[in-house]
């Protein structure tokens, strides 16, 4: 995460942190003053205005601060994993038990058979 997003998700944040402020304490004047002859019990159009904007706020210093997005194809994105190395793939430590085939090993094994086995019968 970036500096200029961290900075606005901090502001977002204590904008969103106010405006709950404000609102409770709107909440505890408006109980303590049901006495009165025609009390509003809704929150104030800049509480309201406040809150969305801080939450706007918090939302566009998420977006920025997120990773780049993986490729929606599954083939696409294990093909972009597979160029790299596998080091950033999720599933490593999966196909990498003990106990289990090694499924491109034994691919190998086999392709090298029928080449073998091809070899031969053309003999």
């Amino acid at each position: 995460m970036g500096f200029l997003s961290r900075l606005v998700t901090f502001f977002g944040l204590i904008l969103l942190a106010h405006a709950g402020y404000s609102a409770h304490e709107h909440s505890t004047l408006y109980s303590n003053a049901r006495s009165s002859t025609s009390p509003s019990s809704a929150l104030p159009l800049d509480i309201t205005i406040e809150t969305l904007v801080a939450v706007v706020f918090v939302s566009i210093g998420l977006v920025l601060g997120a990773e780049k997005l993986k490729p929606i194809s599954w083939s696409e994105w294990a093909g972009q994993i597979e160029r790299e190395g596998g080091g950033r793939n999720p599933y490593r430590n999966l196909e990498e038990r003990y106990g289990f085939w090694d499924i491109r090993s034994k691919r190998k094994e086999f392709a090298d058979w029928i080449r073998h086995q091809d070899a031969t019968t053309k003999k």
